[in-house]
């Protein structure tokens, strides 16, 4: 598809804002960032599973949307995630990887870990290229 560099659309009041996530590459192979746990949390203290869940897609997405290219966007169409263990404090970090980079479809292996390298969660995106909205 396209070798234009990316650029990550404004942040502000979006949710990667409010959880305090960082995007510190984005590629058409793929995606890093990173999270808080903190302000993240579940009731009992530990990284909400859905806070990996939306680090996953949006890493995924943003690699998605730099392999469909000018003018066209991706939208997530599928996510799973299986959560191996959590975190109580810290920085978590998400890694995705090009699983499938299609015309119309492409797939992401995101891995989450924490501060000490250990796997949290391994997610699956498939998203849906589409022509951006005006």
């Amino acid at each position: 598809m396209s070798d234009n560099p990316f650029v990550l659309p404004p942040t502000v009041d979006t949710l990667l804002h409010r959880m305090g996530i960082e995007i510190t590459h984005v590629d058409a192979d793929g995606a890093t960032g990173t999270m808080p746990v903190a302000g993240n949390t579940q009731p009992y203290g530990l990284l909400h599973g859905g806070a990996s869940a939306v680090l996953a897609e949006t890493l995924g997405s943003l690699a998605a949307t730099a392999h469909a290219g000018v003018g066209r966007a991706a939208v997530g169409i599928e996510l799973n995630a299986t959560h191996h263990r959590s975190a109580r404090a810290g920085t978590v970090t998400g890694t995705a990887r090009a699983l499938h980079r299609g015309r119309s479809l492409a797939t992401y292996e995101v891995v989450v870990e924490d501060d000490e390298g250990r796997r949290l969660c391994t997610a699956r995106l498939t998203c849906m290229l589409i022509d951006a909205p005006a």
